[in-house]
C-alpha cells in the first residue's frame, strides 16, 4: 500500500466531514428562514381607517375589521375596498419575504431566490390609487343601478269583495257549508 493512501482517506474524511457541517448550517439557515416566513403578518388599512385587514405570509386573510363609517357605504363599495385593502397587504408580503431570505440565507442561495421570485409571482402588485377610475376591457359596458334606502315594493291591488248572499230564515239549506262550518 502506498503512503500516501492514508493521507487521501484523512483528506476525503475531512471533505466528507466539512460538506456535513455546511449542510448542517444551510439546513439550519433555512429553518430559521422558514420560522421567520410563517411569522410574517401583514396589516393595512384603508385611508379612512374605516377596514382593517390582517393578511398571513400565505396570503390568506386572518382578520377583517369594519368601523361604524364602513357600514354606510354600498355593498359593491365596500366589497370594492374590503378587496383592495386586502391587495395592498397582499403586495406587501414578498418584500417582507426578501428580508427575512437576506437575513437568513442570503440572496445568493438559488433555492432562497426561487421563494423570492414566487412571492413576487403569485402576490399582486400593489392596487391603482383610489382616485383613479377602474379601467373597463374594451367593448364592456356596466349597468348600474341606484338603490334607495326608503324603496317599498309596489302593493298588489286586492280584488274586489262581493257581498255575501243575504239568506232569509227559509232559505235554510242542510247541505250549504259555504260559511265554513257546519255547526249553525
Amino acid at each position: 500500500m502506498p503512503e500516501d493512501f492514508g493521507a487521501d482517506i484523512g483528506a476525503a474524511e475531512r471533505m466528507v466531514r466539512e460538506w456535513q457541517e455546511r449542510a448542517a448550517e444551510k439546513a439550519e439557515k433555512f429553518g430559521r428562514m422558514q420560522q421567520r416566513i410563517e411569522q410574517i403578518s401583514v396589516t393595512e388599512s384603508s385611508r379612512d381607517g374605516a377596514i382593517q385587514v390582517t393578511i398571513s405570509s400565505a396570503g390568506i386573510l386572518q382578520g377583517l375589521e369594519l368601523s361604524d363609517k364602513a357600514g354606510n357605504r354600498p355593498m359593491a363599495t365596500l366589497a370594492n375596498e374590503i378587496m383592495r385593502v386586502v391587495q395592498a397587504a397582499q403586495s406587501r408580503i414578498p418584500e417582507l419575504m426578501q428580508r427575512a431570505v437576506a437575513d437568513t440565507v442570503g440572496l445568493d442561495d438559488p433555492a432562497a431566490q426561487h421563494v423570492v421570485g414566487q412571492a413576487r409571482r403569485y402576490f399582486p402588485e400593489p392596487p391603482e390609487d383610489e382616485a383613479e377610475p377602474q379601467r373597463r376591457a374594451a367593448g364592456v359596458q356596466e349597468m348600474g343601478l341606484d338603490t334607495e334606502d326608503d324603496y317599498e315594493p309596489p302593493q298588489r291591488p286586492t280584488p274586489p269583495q262581493r257581498p255575501a248572499p243575504h239568506r232569509g230564515p227559509d232559505d235554510f239549506d242542510d247541505d250549504d257549508f259555504s260559511s265554513g262550518s257546519f255547526l249553525r
